[in-house]
């Protein structure tokens, strides 16, 4: 069943196709000379260097609450947010380049149990999205919430589920959870959600 997913159908449907930042990195004495690693949507991931961290820039201020607020969700399945190193530059967008200091994360290893995890939530989310597919662009935000009446894998998962609900809902942003880039996992195999919400 879950290889019958077309991600980037689904990610069209959500108004979410695949786009990059198209920002340089700007210039600051903590990113000088890292080598970039990544980059997605609204951010761009540069190597700290040290085996444990990286520098993420972000443009997107949903992901900036999400790694910042005083009320963020936490727990093994969020990232650890070591630094806000504040703003560093302004985005194309218009919006403020925010650098955080965090974990660094490792994308899904084939065949791993994070993996599987990964795609059995994006099945599950992409099936409570089309069911609830007439609310249009709400359609995420309710079938999130969907899938926190109902045990979904483990306790801390179910718990993870229900902050990163409740946090959508407090910071009226969106969740994207179709793209298996924005689940990553600790050298542990821990599935971590690194990249979760959105802005429409």
């Amino acid at each position: 069943m879950i290889a019958t997913i077309d991600i980037a159908a689904a990610r069209a449907q959500l108004g979410r196709t695949s786009i990059v930042l198209p920002d340089p990195v700007p210039a600051h004495p903590l990113l000088d000379g890292k080598e970039e690693i990544g980059r997605g949507e609204y951010s761009i991931v540069l190597d700290k260097g040290d085996g444990e961290r990286v520098y993420k820039i972000v443009s997107s201020p949903a992901d900036y609450f999400l790694y910042t607020a005083d009320d963020r969700p936490r727990g093994e399945h969020f990232p650890v947010i070591h630094a806000d190193h504040g703003i560093i530059g302004r985005a194309q967008s218009g919006y403020p380049l925010h650098l955080i200091e965090m974990e660094k994360l490792y994308p899904l290893a084939d065949g791993s149990p994070a993996a599987a995890l990964a795609l059995r939530l994006i099945d599950t989310y992409w099936s409570a999205c089309q069911q609830w597919g007439k609310l249009g662009a709400d359609m995420g935000r309710i079938a999130l919430y969907d899938m926190t009446l109902n045990p979904f894998a483990s306790d801390k998962l179910d718990k993870a589920l229900k902050a990163l609900s409740d946090f959508v809902e407090e910071y009226q942003v969106l969740p994207d959870i179709l793209n298996a880039n924005n689940l990553m996992m600790r050298k542990d195999g821990t599935l971590v959600f690194s990249d979760p919400v959105f802005i429409a």
